[in-house]
This record gives C-alpha cells, sequence and structure tokens, in this order.
C-alpha cells in the first residue's frame, strides 16, 4: 500500500499543479512572459535537483532506513542530524550566490534572452532561488517520512506550494495587478508556498527527531557513507542539471513562446512519471534497502514487482498523450478569454506527443535506479545520466532548428525537437540500465511477460477513444477531453483485467462498489 500512498498524495499535489497550470495559462499565455518564469524556475532548480529529493533518496535513505532495521535509532538520529546541517549550510550557500548573480546566470544561460525577457529573469532570480533553498530543507523532511513509511505526508505537501502559488496570482490579480508585477507576485507566491510546504510536514516528523540535533557531520559514524554515495549522486544529478540549463539555452535561442511550450508539455509528461513511476520507486527504496538485510532474491522480486506497476500505467498515459493531445491540454483553456489559446494548445499537445514516446523508459528507469541505490551502486546510474545527457543534447540540438521551420498553432516546433532527443535519451538510459541491473540481479524479466499485453489493451483502448474523438461535434474542451479520455481510461482497465495483467483488481473493486463493502482489497 506504500505506493498507494505515494500516489494519492502525488496526484493530489499534480491535480493542483494542473490548476496552477491553467491559471498560469489564463493569464500569462505563451510569450515573453511565460519564457522568462520557465526559465526562472528552471535556473534555481539547480539547488534542488543537486541536494534535493533525488539525491537523499539515493545516499540518505538507505543508510538511515538500514540504521532503524537494524535497531539503531540514535545513530540514525546522528545521521538525519548531520545531513540537515550539512544540507542547509550548502543549500544556502549556492541560494546566496544565485541571488547574488542573477545578471550573470541570465547572460550566460540564456544566451537567446534579450530586452524584455532577460530583464524580467534578472527580477525574478533573487525571489526564486531562495525558495529553492527552502525546498531542499523540505526534501530532508520527506526522507525523514519517507523511511519511517509515512509517505501521503511528504508527497501531499507540495500541493502548499501550488495553493500559494495560486492564491498569490488570483489574488494579486483582484488587485489589478498585470504583467510584470503580476509574475513578480507569483514569484513571491513560490516562495511561501515553499516555506509552507517545510512547515506542513515538521509536526509529522517530530514524532522521529526526538534524538535529532543538526550538526555539520563531524564525528558521526556513518556520515561518511552519505557522503560517499551522495557524491556520485550529485555528480549525475549535476549532469542532469547541465542536461535542463542546456534545454534553457537552446530553447532561448528558437522563437519566442518555445520555452513556455515546453514547460506546458513537460508538467504534463512528468504528471504520470510522477504519480506512477516516481510513486513506486519512492515507496519501494526504502523497502529494497530493507531487503538488501533479506537477499537478492527478496531485491529482485521487489524490482520485478515494481516495473510490472510502472509499465501498466505508463504504456496507457504514452498512447494517451501520443493520440489525445488536443484533449488532454483542455485543461490549460478551462477558464475563458485568457491568453491561452487553441493555437498554443496545439502546439503544446504536438510537442507532448513527442516527449511521451520516452515515457515508459523513463518510468521504468526511476526503478532501475532505485534498486542500484538500494544495492548501495550510485556510480552505475551517476555514469549512465551522463550518456543519456550527452545524446539527448545532439539530438536536441540536431533537431531543433529544422524542426522550427516547421509550424503548428503558430508556433515553430523547434521544441518538438528538443522533446525528440530527451525521448531517444530516456530510451538509452533504459537499455543501459538494463544491461547493468542484470549483471547484479539475473532473472529480472523487466515486464517481458506482461509487456505485449499492456501495448495490446493500449492500443484498442486508443481506437475506442478515437471515436468520439471524430464523431463529437465542436464542443467545450473539457467535454471532448472527458468524452474522449474517459472511454479511453475504462477500456485498458477492462482489457488488461480480461487479460489477467492488471494489478488492480478491478473485479474486487467493482464487487465492493456493488456491495458497498465487502472482503477483499486492491493491490497497489
Amino acid at each position: 500500500m506504500a505506493a498507494s500512498r505515494v500516489a494519492a498524495g502525488i496526484f493530489i499535489s499534480r491535480v493542483l499543479g494542473l490548476v496552477r497550470e491553467s491559471v498560469f495559462a489564463h493569464y500569462f499565455g505563451n510569450g515573453a512572459l511565460a519564457d522568462a518564469w520557465r526559465a526562472g524556475l528552471r535556473i534555481p532548480n539547480v539547488v534542488q535537483n543537486l541536494l534535493g529529493e533525488g539525491s537523499l533518496s539515493a545516499s540518505f535513505i538507505p543508510v538511515y532506513a538500514r540504521l532503524l532495521e537494524e535497531g539503531r535509532e540514535r545513530e540514525a538520529a546522528r545521521v538525519a542530524g548531520a545531513v540537515l546541517g550539512l544540507l542547509a549550510v550548502a543549500a544556502g550557500a549556492i541560494a546566496a550566490a544565485g541571488v547574488w548573480g542573477a545578471p550573470l546566470l541570465t547572460r550566460f544561460i540564456t544566451i537567446g534572452f534579450t530586452g524584455e525577457r532577460a530583464d524580467i529573469l534578472v527580477s525574478l532570480l533573487p525571489i526564486l532561488f531562495p525558495m529553492t533553498a527552502v525546498l531542499v530543507v523540505s526534501a530532508w523532511a520527506l526522507g525523514i517520512l519517507n523511511s519511517h513509511r509515512r509517505f501521503f505526508v511528504s508527497y501531499v505537501a507540495p500541493a502548499l506550494w501550488n495553493v500559494a502559488i495560486i492564491t498569490a496570482v488570483v489574488g494579486a490579480a483582484s488587485w489589478g495587478l498585470m504583467g510584470v508585477e503580476l509574475l513578480l507576485a507569483m514569484a513571491w507566491g513560490a516562495l511561501a508556498g515553499g516555506a509552507l510546504q517545510l512547515l506542513f510536514q515538521l509536526p509529522f516528523a517530530a514524532r522521529h527527531l526526538r534524538h535529532v540535533v543538526p550538526s555539520l557531520g563531524r564525528r558521526v559514524a556513518h556520515v561518511g557513507e552519505v557522503v560517499r554515495n551522495f557524491v556520485p549522486i550529485v555528480a549525475a544529478r549535476g549532469a542532469v542539471n547541465l542536461s535542463a540549463l542546456l534545454d534553457v539555452a537552446l530553447a532561448s535561442l528558437l522563437a519566442q513562446g518555445a520555452l513556455g511550450i515546453m514547460g506546458y508539455a513537460q508538467t504534463l509528461y512528468l504528471l504520470p512519471i510522477s504519480v506512477f513511476g516516481l510513486s513506486i520507486a519512492a515507496a519501494e527504496l526504502p523497502e529494497l534497502s530493507r531487503d538488501t538485510v533479506a537477499g537478492e532474491e527478496a531485491v529482485r522480486g521487489r524490482a520485478d514487482a515494481a516495473v510490472r506497476k510502472v509499465l501498466f500505467w505508463l504504456v496507457p498515459s504514452a498512447a494517451g498523450y501520443i493520440f489525445f493531445g488536443d484533449e488532454v491540454t483542455a485543461f490549460l483553456r478551462i477558464l475563458p478569454s485568457g491568453e491561452f489559446g487553441a493555437g498554443d494548445a496545439t502546439a503544446v499537445g504536438l510537442v507532448l506527443g513527442v516527449f511521451a514516446l520516452g515515457l515508459p523508459a523513463s518510468g521504468t528507469s526511476r526503478v532501475l535506479s532505485s534498486t542500484f541505490f538500494a544495492l548501495g551502486d550510485t556510480r552505475t546510474p551517476a555514469r549512465i545520466a551522463y550518456a543519456r545527457i550527452a545524446v539527448s543534447a545532439v539530438i536536441g540540438f540536431a533537431l531543433m532548428y529544422p524542426l522550427d521551420r516547421l509550424t503548428a498553432g503558430g508556433f515553430g516546433m523547434g521544441a518538438a525537437g528538443l522533446a525528440a532527443g530527451a525521448t531517444a535519451g530516456a530510451w538509452l538510459e533504459l537499455r543501459l540500465l538494463a544491461g547493468k541491473v542484470r549483471d547484479r540481479l539475473p532473472g529480472l524479466t523487466f515486464g517481458r511477460g506482461r509487456l505485449g499485453r499492456y501495448l495490446l489493451a493500449a492500443a484498442v483502448a486508443s481506437l475506442v477513444g478515437l471515436v468520439p474523438a471524430f464523431l463529437l461535434p465542436p464542443v467545450h474542451p473539457l467535454l471532448s477531453a472527458a468524452a474522449t479520455l474517459l472511454p479511453f481510461g475504462v477500456t485498458y482497465l477492462a482489457v488488461t483485467e480480461a487479460m489477467g495483467v492488471s494489478p488492480v483488481r478491478l473485479r474486487t473493486l467493482l464487487r465492493r462498489l456493488r456491495g458497498g463493502g465487502g472482503a477483499g482489497d486492491a493491490s497497489d
């Protein structure tokens, strides 16, 4: 049930994230303000990516969870305090440097930004860098809660970040703020939301922090192990950040709106990865770390089951994004008379479809990386990350200018070239990780026994969804989305249930709904 609790928390947060994106699209559309905001989030995100959840999951949680499993609570508390102190100092220093260097970062990263876009970005960075420092400390609280199997609280907490942003934008707009002033109000809302996200988790974590005292880690046993694990992970996350910043730099060279289009598409792309891929990987990491005590067979069985679950959800997600891009982007046009029109939605849908080709690979790679982390190997995923980034950058750069000559919805499609590079890199990463994990855990099936049936079910569901998509007369985008996506989703669940490959036990759920209860439980 751990993955279900993670998924529930992430789902609530991501739904509010979609509301945030809808509000953003309504007020800012897809022009200079949208480009500046996307770059403004991505550049400070370096701090969070280097020091936050992903790095802590790989380095801190395996050590902390193992100490808890062995009954060494006081040692675990000392490790937690040392990690907190080191993170706070590092995140604060990097954020301060980012605030001071905002003009230089704008000049050297967003190399295509001039005039208004550059000026807006310089004003955003001094607000958003401190936000990411707060989110790093929030990730430490998440690591504590996850290790104690308190998954829902930690993953629903980011919902407050979204709520704060939505409140700031709507409130400021009601006071008459527009344009750059409204965007700055949004940034202040994001900073406040980061603080709320941290404060929300602390009361739930407090019961596990009785012996935790922040320190800088000197003379604390096992901190050296965390740091040794942390260094290659930071190297890998550094590669990820290099890729993200390179995307920003390349997209800034394209026509205005490219960064905005990529931002909307990536928000949707990350939704199923977060709800299904990340939730399963995050829930399994502490258990995989505990299973290393039980032996290789336990780790292999858990990893294989996690891969099957991820593919069950991400195969239809990819199909839905590829075939129903217009319907999926309908939420961006919920509010009437906004800055985001049908042409913007068409461009976002096409770029999303290209990103979606790599969805199953990205989600499966999350699980395989977590498996390596649990086995104490942080270097293999790091080395493979560099290979993925190199391939993504080369292919993206080669395709972005030719595709920018093509238009969709009035926008050049250079962003689709960068998305194609990311997709190619995702599949390369999966292939390399799979080869390495076979050496450590022979016998992993990687979902081979079920993948073909998932693909067949997704194909049947897509055909069912295409019928109303073609036959419906022009209606409100949300009605069109519901008439298309609901039959698609229900058909996929029904077909996989009939094939006997569904992990959600649909028949049990239906019997409980009809009977108002009864024995049986849905598997996560």
